[in-house]
């Protein structure tokens, strides 16, 4: 028979006596502070979400595929380059994406007065999924957009006799494309040879 004035709230059906006092944090281990799950909850709130998004956007982007003007380097001995913005239409930003472009028999004018500078000759081809009143001129001149004192002075030494304005590569920058244009001047017959050996040495030095 219990007592009741020795009576400390024991179970009698635990021989062991009364447990531990329950920890009212335990029932909902979230409200607990510092608690793992909390912190998950503080760190991909709201304003953390854009910026991953945005973040993986644009390296998206920039792993787009680079179009290179391999020529480029073999006929002209490039002493400057500058990388230019291209203004493209919806088309044929899709078809650059695809690297469905050319760069090869492509050149540059640039213009002092306004300072302008144009692309020729470069191919872009026509995107496949696009309706024939969307689709653009695959040769087309191409405004490029640099600053005005960089136009200037690749006016002013590409007037200079033998050098040339040649577009060397389409690069991406956050989703824009960018091309990388290059002042030259042209190579003679002896000065190609000596690329084509220099570029064999560098290759056999490589398979060694």
């Amino acid at each position: 028979m219990l007592d009741p004035e020795n009576d400390s709230g024991a179970n009698p059906g635990n021989p062991r006596g009364p447990g531990p006092p329950e920890n009212p944090a335990l029932r909902n281990p979230q409200t607990t502070p510092g608690h793992p799950s909390n912190l998950w909850a503080v760190q991909s709130g709201p304003e953390h979400l854009p910026q991953m998004a945005k973040s993986k956007k644009n390296a998206a982007h920039d792993h787009e595929p680079q179009v290179r003007n391999r020529r480029a380097r073999y006929d002209f001995e490039i002493t400057d380059t500058l990388e230019c913005g291209i203004k493209l239409t919806g088309t044929e930003i899709k078809s650059v994406r695809l690297g469905q472009i050319s760069l090869q028999e492509g050149y540059i004018r640039a213009e002092l007065e306004p300072p302008t500078l144009t692309l020729h000759g470069v191919h872009i081809s026509e995107y496949a999924n696009a309706s024939s009143a969307a689709q653009h001129e695959p040769a087309r001149p191409r405004r490029l957009l640099a600053h005005k004192r960089e136009i200037r002075k690749l006016a002013r030494e590409a007037s200079a006799k033998g050098m040339a304005i040649v577009p060397l590569e389409v690069t991406w920058r956050n989703g824009h494309a960018k091309l990388v244009i290059g002042l030259g001047k042209g190579k003679r017959r002896f000065d190609k040879r000596q690329s084509m050996r220099a570029k064999d040495d560098r290759k056999q030095i490589r398979e060694q």
